[in-house]
């Protein structure tokens, strides 16, 4: 176990360090210009000159470069143009929002696409088995942003059923005080129940958005890993002697198919990451993606840069927890 983590770590210093310089040349690559932006639309070049000044622009790509690489070893992202706010802070602010609906949506898909798949499964070319194909089918093809101003459509202005889409809680309500930054957790440390209420109407429509993305996935790896166990000698001889159904099929079928569904799950959560940016738009959640796109839209380097190199972190992090889970319940897998 410890050697796989200082081999991932290992490598994983390799991808952070390529992250940095991939995301610092593709950031300088961007056809907007910052000066300009800031320098106002009447700004004149003196003015434009002086930001470019300010913002260190007028360096070499390379002297650009190592002030930016300096700066990261002493843990400074740079500030944000856009906010007025260290990179950090502003990122540690909205991090746990995006965390949260990521999360929820992942427990919604979960809780939907593997007692789908299972099920599919279990009666194979049923017509229960053709739809969760077809809905898998749909539910990767439609973009989550489609699916969201649907969703807003129906459940908003239709049937008034939904809050406005105005971020994590309504314009009335207060956040609770913060321990873990997710509202659902905080206000329950606080025992707020009106908050706690308040906040989940709120992510409800997000969270479903993601899920149904993340559907499709869960359901079809699921169906996969278990057709294929269903299948296996031990199976058949478990269903001779006889077990029952029950245990022959959560305990010994599902258990074996938990390893290619542990990596889907994480797979799914990576994408989830990057769907997210989409839907913090459409929902005007407060998250890491919104931030990213703003700065991104006002050719602000360092949120963007920021953004990258944090996501990268997630990425790599998951990783690991997704290969200590699949060691964990599978201890041969080590030595793979």
């Amino acid at each position: 176990m410890g050697s796989l983590i200082a081999r991932r770590l290992a490598g994983a210093l390799a991808v952070v360090a390529s992250v940095i310089v991939v995301t610092f040349l593709l950031t300088r690559a961007l056809p907007a210009d910052p000066a300009v932006y800031f320098a106002g639309i009447g700004g004149t070049k003196e003015a434009i000159a002086a930001m470019r000044a300010k913002l260190g622009l007028n360096h070499g790509l390379l002297t650009q470069f190592l002030v930016y690489v300096r700066a990261l070893a002493v843990g400074d992202l740079g500030h944000s143009l856009t906010t007025g706010h260290p990179v950090i802070d502003d990122l540690a602010r909205r991090l746990p929002a995006s965390l949260e609906l990521t999360i929820s949506a992942l427990a919604l898909a979960s809780v939907i696409g593997l007692p789908a798949g299972i099920a599919a499964a279990v009666w194979p070319n049923s017509w229960f088995d053709h739809l969760v194909r077809v809905m898998a089918t749909i539910g990767v093809a439609v973009p989550t942003f489609f699916t969201g101003l649907m969703l807003l459509h129906v459940f908003y202005f239709d049937l008034g059923w939904a809050p406005a889409p105005l971020g994590r809680l309504s314009t009335f309500a207060v956040p609770p005080p913060r321990v873990t930054g997710f509202y659902l957790i905080d206000s329950l440390f606080a025992g707020d129940l009106p908050t706690f209420a308040a906040a989940l109407s709120q992510l409800a429509l997000p969270a479903l958005t993601l899920a149904l993305f993340a559907v499709a996935p869960l359901a079809r790896a699921t169906r996969a890993a278990m057709l294929e166990v269903l299948a296996s000698d031990f199976v058949r001889t478990a269903r001779a002697i006889p077990l029952g159904r029950a245990k022959i099929l959560f305990v010994y079928a599902f258990g074996n198919a938990l390893l290619p569904v542990l990596t889907t799950i994480g797979m799914v959560f990576s994408f989830l990451l990057g769907a997210n940016v989409l839907v913090e738009k459409v929902f005007g959640w407060p998250g890491i993606g919104s931030y990213a796109i703003d700065a991104l839209i006002a050719a602000d380097y360092a949120p963007v840069q920021g953004f990258v190199l944090l996501m990268a972190i997630l990425y790599i992090l998951l990783n690991l927890v997704i290969d200590i889970a699949v060691i964990v319940a599978d201890p041969r897998t080590v030595g793979a």
